[in-house]
């Protein structure tokens, strides 16, 4: 099914695989004539020349990248422009799309969603930009259908901004990175390694593109195989696939934590371009001649099965026949695992309760967003459901169309009526699903999703509240398939249907009359309309010569996502809100954070004032009698903070709030093993937050720990920084930084991006 091969290879003319050993280069050069060079054969990839021509540093080992376009949902712009706002901006530089899909319902926070988006359009007519109001598109089928473009680069501050498969390389960042594109300034990494994904075979009936993209995810994701590297698709298997299905795997590729996705582009893309009319920003695109990549993975289309992703990550992957046939086994061990992520001794979590009669029984149907809503998946799931009944008992079903085009089209060719008659709701374009703020299950349901996560939590649930519900990741055709079955999950592949190939028509001329279309008209004088809950960023202090942290939490998890730093759902509504929304910082992972957090918080603003801050805090005053003693520190020169440990930090989301949140909280760090993605350490960055990372975890929750000299450590670019457990007779521990740019130093002295920019300016 999916076969991985750690070594690096060669791909001749798109076709021939030659493995990096000696012997199969001497072989392959005998054989084709030719010299194989790694050095040059690396430059031939697609995602090298798209690389290059974006890179303005003139040195393509140290990646200065300027985006062709950027793209915030109604989560994150209003933070975005605030911090650039604060940072000398005048207009938009290049087209941005700010959409209005995840806090489009306007259902909790009184008018402050709604405040946000009116915001949002001032922003557009003010600085130039492209606003899409709430249910006309997800982000991401926005972006598809009006803005991409073979061979460019698009920014979003989501972290599925994926558009390969159209041939765009896209990355998810958090706001700051974005705000570095507004003001001119660029996206700054090392050459990342490029992974060939071969495609071979072709899809069996009833196969759809979530079955493809969760096998690729339970093959790579928790061996690391295409961490922060980036997935390049070509082989003969991509001509068996519609451009709607490819665009539904590509949009996944983001839970393996690649750093981008390319694909070849060929006649289907082609009419693909045509039908949006948009034919100029298509060519044709595939890797040159001899093409070197840092590893290969094959996935051969003819075995892939019917998938589901079991709780809590896209990567606990099954098959449904092989689910089915070990039912009891296998949630035994996830349940498990499951218990240990929960942290709540009041929830009783079962999965194995849902199994009657030895079949499992599933209480919700999702189908939306990016990954599941495209026009294809929803027509396949219509061709299993017509003229049947999904039941009048607890099991529901509801169907999103990713897009007012998609929905347009499926009211044509007679799609939304043959799915509401079987009992199913159609609902508007909306991502709520994906992150827990649409069709919330009830306690102790399971949710069968074709969306792209399911984390804890990620449904709705608080288990705070001492609610549990759970989501399991499976293809709309498989969704289908268990609706029929009246909730028995049932694979799509088990089910005798004939899939129609749909005719699909785009009509942008909903867009055009409900879309702000501002790029290159910024009109300087237009007033910014601000709601009561938009507020400033408050102000950053600068990195001061030491620092004295206290842990405040230690989450031991094996990986720690964004959703539980800082959670999804009806929090939203405060992101433009900092200090609102810091009080729900790991709400869910740990309540306790907040307090203490503010506890060290309390402390560092009256010193920072110059006042006495250890009154009621003998604790405190003594640790730092003993740090005075050692190093000789004192109050002028040495911030109190605080940070937290997690063994893999950032898994997930983009958004930037899991950082900036412990900032606005004084947090000055966080001491974990390492970092799910990269986006989550430049989030921790751009706040001037240090992402410490340390072998040798000795350190406790409630521990203090001091790292003198840091700012020293900062300037002369030193890896290998000592910091000491106070309050365990000063026992020394090694924390390291890793590669940190120029600019990414300064962000850290200057104590945040927003004090960085106003230095420079």
């Amino acid at each position: 099914m999916v076969k991985l091969y750690d070594n690096g290879v060669y791909i001749l003319e798109n076709e021939e695989i030659v493995f990096d050993t000696p012997d199969s280069i001497a072989s392959a050069e005998h054989k084709n004539g030719v010299k194989l060079d790694k050095d040059e054969a690396r430059k031939n990839t697609m995602a090298y020349n798209i690389l290059k021509k974006h890179n303005v540093s003139g040195n393509m080992e140290k990646l200065n990248i300027k985006f062709d376009k950027i793209t915030s949902h109604d989560i994150t712009y209003v933070g975005i422009v605030q911090t650039a706002r604060a940072s000398g901006l005048k207009e938009f530089p290049i087209p941005y799309v700010l959409t209005n899909c995840h806090n489009s319902l306007c259902a909790v926070g009184g008018t402050i969603n709604e405040d946000d988006h009116m915001f949002g359009l001032s922003c557009a007519k003010k600085y130039g930009g492209i606003y899409v109001p709430a249910h006309q598109a997800v982000i991401h089928q926005y972006m598809r259908e009006m803005m991409a473009g073979v061979s460019n680069m698009i920014l979003g501050s989501d972290s599925h901004t994926r558009y390969g498969a159209l041939g765009t390389m896209a990355m998810g960042e958090g706001g700051p990175e974005l705000v570095k594109q507004l003001l001119n300034r660029t996206y700054d990494i090392d050459m990342p390694k490029i992974v060939c994904v071969y495609l071979t075979g072709k899809p069996k009936k009833g196969v759809g593109p979530q079955d493809v993209a969760l096998a690729i995810i339970g093959a790579v994701f928790k061996n690391g195989f295409v961490k922060n590297k980036v997935m390049e698709f070509i082989g003969d298997g991509i001509n068996n696939l519609s451009v709607d299905y490819r665009n539904a795997i590509d949009v996944m590729t983001t839970e393996t934590t690649c750093l981008s996705s390319v694909w070849k582009t060929d006649n289907k893309v082609k009419a693909w371009y045509e039908i949006h009319k948009r034919p100029e920003d298509f060519k044709y695109q595939k890797p040159e001649g001899i093409a070197y990549y840092d590893g290969l993975c094959v996935v051969d289309l003819s075995k892939i099965e019917s998938m589901i992703a079991l709780p809590f990550h896209p990567s606990n992957v099954y098959t449904v026949h092989e689910f089915n046939e070990n039912t009891l086994d296998i949630l035994d061990e996830i349940e498990r695992n499951c218990i240990n992520q929960i942290d709540n001794k009041n929830i009783k979590f079962e999965l194995k309760n849902k199994v009657k009669d030895g079949k499992f029984h599933i209480d919700q149907g999702v189908i939306a967003g990016c990954a599941g809503g495209t026009f294809e998946n929803i027509c396949a799931a219509r061709d299993i459901l017509k003229s049947k009944s999904i039941g009048s008992d607890e099991f529901s079903l509801s169907v999103y169309p990713s897009s007012q085009p998609v929905f347009l089209s499926l009211l044509e060719n007679g799609s939304i009526s043959d799915i509401m008659l079987t009992g199913a709701t159609i609902r508007s374009a909306f991502c709520g699903p994906c992150f827990g703020a649409g069709d919330v299950p009830s306690n102790a349901s399971i949710s069968l999703r074709h969306v792209t996560r399911n984390f804890p939590n990620r449904e709705g649930s608080k288990v705070t509240n001492n609610q549990i519900a759970s989501v399991i990741l499976a293809d709309a055709r498989t969704i289908a398939a268990t609706a029929v079955n009246k909730g028995i999950l049932t694979a799509a592949t088990d089910v005798d249907c004939e899939f129609t190939d749909y005719e699909y028509k785009f009509n942008d001329e909903v867009y055009k009359n409900r879309c702000y279309f501002g790029y290159g008209k910024a009109d300087k004088d237009a007033e910014l309309k601000f709601g009561p809950n938009i507020v400033d960023w408050p102000e950053i202090n600068k990195l001061n010569d030491n620092i004295l942290m206290k842990v405040v939490s230690f989450i031991d998890d094996p990986v720690t996502t964004t959703d539980e730093l800082i959670p999804s759902g009806e929090t939203s509504s405060y992101r433009s809100n900092p200090l609102k929304l810091a009080e729900f910082a790991l709400s869910r992972k740990d309540p306790s954070y907040v307090p203490k957090a503010k506890e060290v918080k309390e402390i560092e603003v009256k010193r920072a004032k110059g006042e006495y801050p250890f009154d009621n805090q003998n604790e405190f005053k003594e640790y730092f009698k003993e740090i005075e003693d050692k190093f000789g520190v004192n109050l002028q020169n040495t911030s109190i903070g605080s940070t937290i440990h997690a063994q893999k930090a950032g898994a997930g989301s983009a958004r930037e709030q899991a950082a900036s949140c412990q900032r606005v909280l004084f947090g000055m760090a966080n001491i974990a093993k390492e970092y799910a993605t990269k986006r989550y350490r430049s989030n921790l960055i751009n706040w001037g937050m240090f992402p410490f990372i340390c072998d040798d975890i000795c350190f406790e929750n409630g521990d203090y720990i001091c790292v003198p000299d840091i700012k020293k450590a900062i300037i002369e670019k030193t890896d290998n920084i000592k910091a000491y457990i106070v309050n365990k007779n000063m026992k020394e521990i090694m924390l390291h930084l890793g590669n940190l740019t120029d600019d990414e130093r300064k962000i850290i002295l200057a104590g945040c991006l927003i004090n960085f920019y106003k230095e420079n300016n």
